[in-house]
């Protein structure tokens, strides 16, 4: 059958089911006439019971685990209940603390963030984690710079392209070939610009920023 069979039957997407070949999980057969996947019932099954196990939050390696035969059912479903139990027992330590500063009625201005930094050192030496806002915050922050040169480079691009394009289709009514060139070089030199920019921004993030992130 058909990928959007497939997709029909099991209620994934088609990206989800390339995504799970990919990372080896399903493999389908190839059509010998024309090259195409040929998914079976057993691939269908395949991908009900990867479906199953990653909306319970089962990570994928696991699942590969399993598939090879290095975990039963039972073991990799015991390994995934251990590790719910610590991130609940995490989540209910830092539930608890936030209660506690609830609780204690007093005003951000007056907050005595030291004192509770320290309790929360002392957590995590037995094992709590909290929030690594030094990777978190980050990380964040290279979304805004990365997307917006990215964009002006695909505008650079599409211009480049567009007066080369241009240049070439009436070779005869085309200006000098030096001309040409220096046209040519104003979006090169722009996004040449824009990536100096951008390398330099990110090393100001990983420095100052990621620095002082990481004091906390």
């Amino acid at each position: 059958m058909k990928i959007n069979e497939v997709e029909q039957l099991v209620g994934i997407t088609k990206r989800n089911i390339r995504f799970y070949e990919k990372e080896g999980l399903l493999n389908p057969s190839r059509n010998a006439d024309n090259g195409y996947r040929d998914y079976a019932d057993a691939d269908v099954e395949c991908l009900r019971r990867i479906k199953l196990l990653r909306k319970l939050d089962v990570p994928m390696e696991e699942i590969r685990k399993m598939q090879q035969g290095v975990l039963t059912l039972d073991d990799g479903l015991r390994r995934h209940i251990i590790q719910l139990e610590r991130e609940q027992a995490n989540l209910a330590t830092i539930r608890s603390l936030c209660q506690t500063l609830a609780d204690a009625g007093e005003q951000l201005a007056n907050l005595d963030a030291g004192r509770w930094l320290e309790e929360m050192d002392r957590m995590e030496e037995e094992g709590t984690r909290f929030v690594n806002i030094r990777k978190h915050d980050t990380i964040t922050r290279y979304a805004g710079p990365v997307i917006a040169a990215l964009v002006f480079i695909a505008l650079m691009a599409g211009l480049m392209v567009l007066m080369i394009w241009g240049l070439t289709v009436d070779p005869e009514e085309a200006p000098p070939i030096g001309l040409s060139i220096f046209l040519i070089a104003i979006p090169v030199v722009v996004i040449l610009g824009v990536l100096l920019a951008l390398w330099q921004r990110i090393k100001q993030i990983q420095g100052g920023e990621e620095d002082a992130a990481s004091k906390y």
